[in-house]
């Protein structure tokens, strides 16, 4: 069933607009962590590179709507997760000792600069009209697909150690709203390469959030080793009381 025209630009203006908040949302959401570098005046072990990520992702999805045109919900929410994400990084900058600051840097060069310089020069020196954002579009859902592969890592260690201490739920169920919104925004618009990547965070999304419920009441791993260390070094410190010589003696008499 084809919708109307009408119809069909409103759902489309909908979606976009939801996934724009949702998104705001998920950019917002290592507020807590910078505000305790910030207060402790150190980065700890934090890590820059979701953050290096991130940036670059927004760049990207920047480049390929300006490039095709007609996507200025994609810009929006793509120019504020750049506000957002420079923001964090030069935080970042400002409080990480000096081997974290140089990686940081050393990430910043190879993502922002050099990567994303590159894709902006060949494509404009190689490529023309619709081939240009058709290229910039596959690296973008390329590069999508990766970043929503990437919490694999997480349910990895979920599984191993049934704890789901490093899942935070809240995230997990606004990164599936998020994809849902912009699958179907892509779908809309006829762009797969926005609806394909989010068919894929959707699942991994999904997959997060099961496992959260499954593991949430289960007794990590690492507790019942810790337990079961207790109870053997307890074992070993109860007092032995051993047989003496004059003990046999007696008892041979």
């Amino acid at each position: 069933m084809v919708l109307p025209g009408h119809y069909h630009h409103m759902l489309t203006l909908a979606f976009g607009l939801m996934g724009n908040i949702v998104s705001f949302a998920v950019f917002l959401s290592p507020m807590p962590t910078f505000y305790k570098v910030y207060k402790k005046k150190s980065t700890e072990g934090f890590q820059s590179i979701p953050y290096v990520v991130g940036l670059f992702s927004a760049m990207l999805w920047i480049y390929y709507a300006l490039l095709k045109g007609n996507c200025m919900l994609l810009i929006t929410i793509n120019s504020v997760g750049i506000v957002i994400q420079t923001f964090y990084l030069c935080v970042f900058v400002i409080y990480a000792p000096g081997k974290a600051r140089m990686e940081c840097l050393k990430l910043i060069t190879l993502f922002i600069i050099v990567g994303f310089g590159l894709i902006v020069l060949l494509t404009q020196f190689l490529t023309k009209g619709v081939k240009r954002w058709t290229i910039v579009g596959w690296i973008c859902l390329i590069f999508s697909l990766c970043v929503f592969v990437a919490p694999l890592g997480v349910v990895r260690q979920v599984i191993r150690t049934k704890s789901v201490a490093y899942m935070p739920i809240l995230l997990s169920i606004a990164l599936t709203i998020s994809a849902v919104m912009w699958f179907f925004y892509g779908l809309l618009l006829g762009d797969f390469n926005i609806a394909i990547p989010n068919t894929l965070g959707f699942t991994f999304g999904v997959l997060q959030i099961i496992l959260y419920f499954v593991y949430k009441n289960k007794k990590p791993v690492i507790d019942e080793k810790i337990t079961e260390f207790k109870e053997k070094m307890s074992e070993m410190d109860e007092p032995k009381v051993p047989k003496g010589k004059d003990q046999n003696t007696v008892d041979m008499v």
